[in-house]
């Protein structure tokens, strides 16, 4: 794993690059908080939907709810980018609108999208 620093517009963002998934359970969502917090000092964090088990996007699992719980309480705002169009539960959508009218956690296309979410919010 990687952690590539991007300054846009005075936001800082820690970019999340790897080759196999980084998020797998609640454990590892709290690695990655604390190693982009020692490693960078960063509160931002965009990270391909692909870096994250599956699990993650079937909401009756919990593990979503317990892993952006976390990025909450300590005080991280996260990005998930990628291609959502797969998905057709409407939890998930519903979710997916509901975090991106909010300030912290946002689903969106492309990092790009992510950095004007957080320059707009």
């Amino acid at each position: 794993m990687q952690i590539e620093k991007i300054v846009k517009n005075n936001i800082e963002i820690a970019h999340i690059v790897a080759k196999e998934i980084v998020i797998t359970d609640l454990q590892s969502a709290i690695d990655l908080m604390m190693t982009v917090k020692y490693e960078t000092g960063i509160k931002n964090i965009a990270i391909s939907k692909n870096l994250i088990t599956d699990e993650f996007f079937i909401l009756s699992s919990g593990l979503a709810g317990e892993i952006l719980q976390k990025f909450i309480n300590y005080q991280f705002r996260i990005a998930i980018y990628g291609d959502y169009t797969k998905y057709t539960s409407k939890p998930l959508k519903d979710f997916i609108y509901e975090s991106n009218n909010g300030h912290d956690i946002f689903f969106v296309d492309n990092i790009e999208t992510a950095i004007k979410y957080w320059a707009e919010k």
